[in-house]
This record gives C-alpha cells, structure tokens and sequence, in this order.
C-alpha cells in the first residue's frame, strides 16, 4: 500500500464545487439504503419519516434526522444500570445491523467534557481513512510524493483508546508514512528520545504538547530539527499568538487540522497568516451550521458562525445522522489565495466551553490568544476559575495567571492593566487578574484544562 493507492486528485479538486454537491446527494442515497436495509431500527425511523433512502434530498434529510450531540453516542457508557461486558459493542452492531465481530478496531475520544465517544472500525472503516489523510498530506507539500515518503513522524498524541492514537497510525503507515508511536502518554522525555534516536522530521501533537516543548526543551527540539508540526484536537493552532509561539520556538511549519475518523480532514495550508482549515473531504461527509444555544439552522455563507453539525456519507465509524461536533467556528467560502480547494473554517472554540459574562460570549480559546501575546512577561499558562457551573459567569471574569520568570511584583500592577485592556478590545469583557508564580499551574500534554472549577471543590 502507498499513498497513490488512496489519494484520488479529481476528487481533491473537486471540493466546494457544484459538481460535488450531486456526489453528496447520491452517496447521502446509497448511504441510507446500505443501513436501511441492514438495520431494522433505522429501518423503523426512516420508514417513520415517510420518505424512502433512494429518494432523499439533502432539505428531507436534515428536516428528518433530528440534531445529536456526542452525548448521544456516549450516553450509554455511563449508564448505571448495564453491568454486561460488552453491552456497548452489541448495543452499537445491533443499531447499524451488522456483526459485532466485523469490528477490527475500537477506540475513543479523550473524554475531557464527560464520558468518552466511542467509535468502532471494520476493515472497510480502516480504509475510508487514508484517503482523507492523502488529501491533507498532499496539500501541505504541493503534492510532492516523495517528501511525504521521506516524512518520519512522531506520533505525540494519545496512543491507547484515542481517535488521533492507533487509527493515526494506520492511516499514515497504509499512506507510506514512516510512524514512531510513541504517544503522549509515553511523556515528553520519550518523544524527544525517540525523535533524536530515529532522526524524526515531523511530529503530530496537540499545541499543548508543542508549546510545552517550547517551555521545557527548546535546545532539544531545535537540535531535532523538525520541519513540519501537525497539531489537532483543540483550537490553539489556529491563534495567531499560539502559532507564533510554536512556529518559532521549533523554527518549523505548523499546520493545524481537525477529523480522521470516518476519512473526515480539513487541514490548514502553507500561507503565512493562518488562512482556516480547509475541508478536503465534501465528497465523504456534509457540513452544516446551528445556533450553539437554540440549535436553529444558520444560512450556509461566506464568514456564516455557528456550531458544526456533520453528517458521514459513507463507512461504520458513526451512524448515519446529524451530530454536533462540540466546536463553534466561522466559515469562509471564497477561494482561499494559496490557490487550494475546499471551504475553510476558524475555530472560535467548543460549546461544551462557552462562558456568557454580562451577555457577552467568551471562549477559553481567545482568552488562550490573548494571554499568549504577552509572553515571556507571562508564561502563556492560565486559568479561568468558575465558583458557579457556567455558562454564566458573574462578573468579572476571573483569571489566574502565571508571570513570566524575572517579571518583579512592582511590575504587575502595570501589565494587569495592559491584559485588562486588551481583553476588553478583543472581548469586549474586563478580568480580575491574579497572578501565580511561574510553573504554578499543571501543564498538559494531551488537552489543555483552562478552566478551574473551584464550586465543585466545595
């Protein structure tokens, strides 16, 4: 297997176009009738909303298939009441009509905003999505094969039981990709080991993971000489402070990217100001937005912002239907200048994290961006306490903050002013500072926790 077995250029070029749209609705059909009639539950659902598989247009099927947030696939898994080892693969099989046996691969997502997602793979799963990952890999080198076979990657995510661990691995070996799978969970002193052991060229890791690094082994990574960092699962790759932070402290391209799971990518470009995630993969999953507190349908246009709902076209990973992904963004649909395919979107941040204070919306992600921009007076490193569940937060917002080493106390009246400041500007809301000691707070390397809930310490 090499990459030219799963990476199709027509179809890369054919992304946000018209000619895609017919793709959608006829895969969307063929979708439909495979599950329709394999599952006598989506059988019963279907048949309940009066219309047939082979005859569903995308209006039908969004008016037909009601919105479900990943607490619906994870529900389950914290139910008290099911003791049976294994219930979740059988109750998962039974949904889709298809022999729990068939499943080659499991794992989950991290579950840092409840209970774990799980997502389950056949063999045909396993080969929906290398041909996502193709398109990304292509777009970053201009289609240059033979930089992506000399390509040696760190696999810096989590590796047991994660999205991003195993099934990363599998897509970029079947792509050609030399993978060392050390994972987060090995610890920083084993990616950097093994990235100085096996030459590694490229690394794959949340910008948590990245930007501690930078903080802890800034020689090291540098002597390693990366050329590329790939960051995903939370949006700090996508603020401008954040890059610049990464970019700079591993002297290499740092793209950002969001998806795998049932060949879902969309994948920053080369462009110097971060342009978005482009979507590469239309032609496997359809795309729409809803407002994060009512969940009514947001018009599809250029710099539109909403919640992600996603619906797969194709494979076993998830079910067929309409899920919210958890994330807020805003889309663009004009052409991007690099000169690549596919609508781009900016992460704003995720519903599970959205904080109202005096009506205003803050997302833990701008604060990230705002608080990045002072550094090295600050570390970059910082809490948002809550002492009530949010969303609301009674003014003022509180923060936590770790000042930069060799900053004097003199020197903090003056620099919480300029925070002060700032964060009014951008987000139009004013914070109570407190400032910690370098190293104070806990550093992450999988999913930073920016928030602190002090009410639920009591």
């Amino acid at each position: 297997m090499a990459f030219d077995d799963y990476f199709d250029e027509k179809l890369y070029r054919m992304q946000n176009t018209p000619e895609v749209k017919e793709i959608q609705i006829h895969k969307l059909r063929k979708h439909l009738t495979r599950f329709y009639n394999q599952s006598p539950m989506i059988k019963m659902f279907i048949d309940s909303q009066g219309v047939a598989p082979e005859q569903m247009t995308l209006e039908v099927f969004r008016q037909a298939f009601p919105l479900m947030g990943q607490e619906t696939m994870r529900g389950s898994m914290a139910s008290e009441g099911v003791k049976e080892p294994g219930y979740i693969v059988q109750m998962i099989s039974t949904m889709l009509g298809i022999d729990p046996d068939d499943y080659v691969l499991m794992c989950a997502t991290s579950g840092t905003t409840g209970e774990p997602t799980p997502y389950f793979f056949t063999a045909e799963d396993l080969e929906i999505m290398p041909r996502g990952t193709s398109r990304g890999l292509f777009m970053v080198t201009r289609g240059d094969r033979e930089a992506i076979r000399k390509m040696r990657t760190i696999q810096g995510f989590g590796l047991s039981m994660f999205g991003a661990g195993v099934p990363l691995v599998e897509s970029l070996t079947r792509l050609g990709v030399a993978c060392i799978p050390v994972g987060a969970e090995g610890g920083t002193e084993r990616i950097l080991k093994f990235s100085e052991r096996f030459a590694a060229n490229c690394i794959w890791c949340t910008p948590s993971l990245a930007e501690y690094m930078v903080d802890t082994a800034l020689d090291r990574i540098r002597a390693i000489g990366f050329k590329q960092v790939f960051c995903g699962a939370e949006p700090g790759a996508g603020i401008p402070e954040v890059r610049r932070k990464i970019e700079e402290g591993f002297r290499a391209k740092l793209y950002d990217g969001m998806g795998l799971i049932g060949g879902l990518t969309l994948h920053s470009c080369a462009e110097e100001e971060y342009a978005g995630m482009h979507h590469l993969t239309d032609d496997m999953f359809l795309f729409e937005l809803v407002d994060p507190e009512t969940k009514e349908l947001i018009p599809w246009e250029d710099q539109a912002a909403g919640e992600l709902v996603m619906s797969p076209l194709q494979g076993y990973s998830m079910p067929p239907g309409r899920f919210s992904s958890g994330d807020v963004a805003q889309i663009f649909l004009s052409p991007c200048k690099c000169g690549e395919p596919g609508w781009r979107l900016k992460m704003r941040g995720r519903t599970d994290d959205m904080l109202k204070v005096k009506g205003v919306i803050v997302y833990p992600a701008a604060v990230d961006g705002v608080i990045t921009g002072f550094v090295p007076r600050v570390t970059g490193e910082f809490r948002i306490v809550l002492d009530a569940p949010p969303p609301r937060v009674a003014p003022p917002l509180k923060l936590k903050v770790e000042y930069g080493e060799g900053v004097k106390e003199e020197d903090l009246e003056a620099l919480t002013k300029e925070i002060e400041g700032e964060m009014h500007t951008k987000l139009k809301v004013r914070p109570k500072i407190t400032w910690v000691p370098p190293m104070t707070l806990e550093r992450a390397t999988h999913k930073t926790k920016f928030i602190e809930k002090t009410y639920e310490q009591e």
